[in-house]
């Protein structure tokens, strides 16, 4: 009785120097960057992990973070394991090690009581960026656990039954442009999910894929634009010249696979207001990583819209949407469907974590997932970068310059081509250059053909959907690609000096015998496709031609407006715009397409004129 009197005095004297705080919230643990465990920064980079999330102080941690992790994760923890760690390869540290050897002892009787009980997770190496499987998700259970209440099936607009999928890898579609929905373009189906397609508008990069349902009304079959009376157009940001837009089509079309028209279906119809309720819980697709759908609630309600909360995490996914998106859907829409369901996170949880996909303020992207579902056990979700790992600062780019004004040949457009290319790889450097020499070419079969009968390493590279194996001289580094550029201009018949590493100003004397080109009363869009010569152009004879002497990086905002207004008279009705976001010569240079038309407000036609007009000049600058 002494003893435990003496131990309750000396406990309530440890305790007396404390401050007492009155009800509240405790006060909050402070926070350290993941990394280097500094604490006094402010952690604004954010990385979902197993755990719930990794937090860093800068892009630095959370690269060599990342770079570490892609190497190997603790299994119990799912901590980096470092070089100083324990010496095996799974773990951080032996504890670790000690406590998920308990672990898997545990979940191995449990296994040889109910062999047939699926896990609830796969435990494997982090080899690629991450593989693993998913018990189908419980929502009676949840929703008991939760005492939450599903959304009703008359607040979505969604098929009462999940449609079906028949469409194929490759197949080609109409499709609205998601960046810019005035515009209908040619689409392929790069995957299919569930009831779900992965598109890309054929004349963009792998960046700006999008999914669609089955059933939207965003999707139609080739040939449905032209029935309605409007016309294909290329998407936002599309990689080669608008002028050659209609010979590019030409070539996409041609015995490419189009979707029939049967397989596509009716959009269903929605409610006519917002029936939600705060608290209703959902299935949505996460916008920042929208091959995954979640679970969800509805957090609050505004007119016509909601605010989807995902379950698990801090706000950190939420959004705002109508009441009649395709992107949410009622509670086991995903298991009907046959599309993989991502369960809640785990808010402050240590332990393992089901959701592991997510990818958040990191400069490197990943690819969708590409998803089998078992109609009894699990589904198996892969999610694979298809590129190096660029977390780590990626060494210095190998630049390849093309001197558009030398001639291409008889095979090659050479003002098509871009004036750099680059690349941190020999190899992936030069598929990039044959590639541009295919969308600049107005007979790629026969460039095809030239290079796969030449002698070297073989490469696959991908035009217009379609893989092809060429051969090109061995590669291991930079140097290499002067072997490259000879066999290209043997092969094709292009100027010698039309590819170099090196960017050099003089005038090409392979090509100062040729004629110089004629006047052309062509608008400006169709010259800057087939010209940048600066020598005897319209340019010239324009009262603009003073600016000529002038470096265009240094033209001030009226130099700038003169410029546009005598090369395209039409473009003149913009000139205030010009005045209103100060364009002088050096933000004349950055514009592109997107830009003018995200934020100055220009239409597609306008933008796309005023970009040549600037890649004319570019040139222009770079022959000097």
């Amino acid at each position: 009785m002494d003893c435990v009197l003496k131990k309750t005095m000396s406990s309530n004297n440890s305790m007396a120097p404390a401050k007492i705080r009155g009800p509240g919230r405790p006060p909050k643990k402070t926070v350290s960057c993941t990394w280097c465990n500094e604490g006094k920064q402010p952690l604004k980079y954010v990385l979902p992990t197993t755990s719930g999330k990794k937090e860093f102080c800068s892009e630095t941690c959370l690269a060599e973070f990342r770079k570490a992790y892609m190497k190997g994760a603790c299994l119990n923890c799912d901590n980096v394991i470092r070089a100083n760690s324990s010496g095996n390869k799974d773990y951080c540290s032996t504890y670790c090690m000690n406590k998920h050897q308990k672990k898997s002892e545990v979940n191995s009787k449990i296994a040889s009581v109910a062999p047939t009980t699926a896990g609830h997770f796969i435990e494997s190496s982090f080899d690629t960026f991450q593989y693993e499987t998913y018990q189908a998700f419980n929502w009676d259970e949840y929703l008991k656990q939760t005492n939450s209440s599903p959304a009703p099936l008359d607040c979505f607009k969604q098929a009462v039954n999940p449609p079906q999928n028949d469409f194929k890898v490759g197949m080609k579609l109409e499709a609205l442009d998601p960046r810019n929905v005035t515009s209908t373009c040619i689409a392929t189906v790069i995957s299919v999910l569930g009831p779900r397609l992965r598109l890309r508008l054929d004349g963009s990069d792998n960046k700006n894929d999008f999914w669609r349902l089955v059933d939207s009304s965003e999707i139609h079959p080739i040939g449905h634009c032209e029935k309605s009376g409007g016309m294909l157009q290329p998407p936002l940001g599309f990689r080669m010249n608008a002028s050659s837009w209609p010979m590019f089509l030409l070539k996409t079309l041609n015995g490419a696979e189009m979707a029939p028209s049967k397989i596509f279906q009716s959009e269903p119809s929605g409610p006519r207001t917002n029936l939600f309720q705060v608290g209703q819980k959902l299935e949505a697709v996460d916008k920042k990583n929208p091959q995954l759908i979640c679970c969800a609630t509805v957090g609050a309600i505004k007119q016509d819209q909601i605010h989807v909360t995902f379950d698990g995490w801090r706000g950190a996914f939420d959004y705002w949407c109508r009441y009649d998106s395709r992107d949410i859907f009622p509670v086991g829409w995903s298991a009907k469907s046959g599309h993989p369901l991502q369960p809640p996170g785990q808010k402050n949880s240590t332990g393992s974590n089901r959701f592991k996909i997510r990818t958040f303020s990191l400069p490197s992207t990943t690819t969708p997932a590409s998803a089998t579902t078992n109609n009894t056990v699990s589904t198996t979700i892969d999610v694979q970068s298809p590129e190096a790992d660029t977390s780590a600062p990626p060494p210095p780019p190998i630049v390849v310059h093309l001197r558009k004004s030398c001639m291409g040949g008889p095979l090659i457009d050479s003002s098509l081509l871009p004036l750099i290319i680059e690349d941190t790889s020999p190899v992936d450097l030069a598929k990039k250059l044959v590639v541009e020499l295919l969308g600049a070419s107005n007979k790629p079969d026969v460039v095809l053909a030239r290079l796969g009968s030449l002698q070297g390493e073989e490469m696959v590279v991908t035009h217009e959907g379609t893989s092809y194996t060429i051969k090109l001289p061995g590669l291991q580094k930079a140097s290499d690609l002067e072997g490259v550029f000879t066999a290209l201009v043997t092969s094709l018949g292009c100027c010698s000096q039309l590819f170099a590493l090196e960017h050099i100003k003089r005038e090409c004397v392979m090509c100062d015998n040729r004629p110089p080109p004629t006047k052309r009363k062509t608008p400006a869009e169709q010259e800057a496709a087939t010209s940048t010569t600066p020598t005897d152009t319209p340019l010239s004879d324009s009262p603009v031609s003073s600016l000529n002497k002038t470096p265009p990086q240094e033209w001030g905002i009226e130099e700038v407006i003169q410029f546009i207004e005598s090369a395209d008279p039409c473009l003149g009705v913009h000139a205030d715009l010009f005045r209103k976001h100060e364009i002088d010569g050096k933000a004349l240079l950055l514009l592109t397409p997107d830009t003018m038309m995200r934020y100055m407000g220009l239409k597609l036609g306008p933008a796309l004129k005023i970009c040549n007009l600037v890649q004319r000049i570019k040139g222009r600058r770079h022959s000097m």
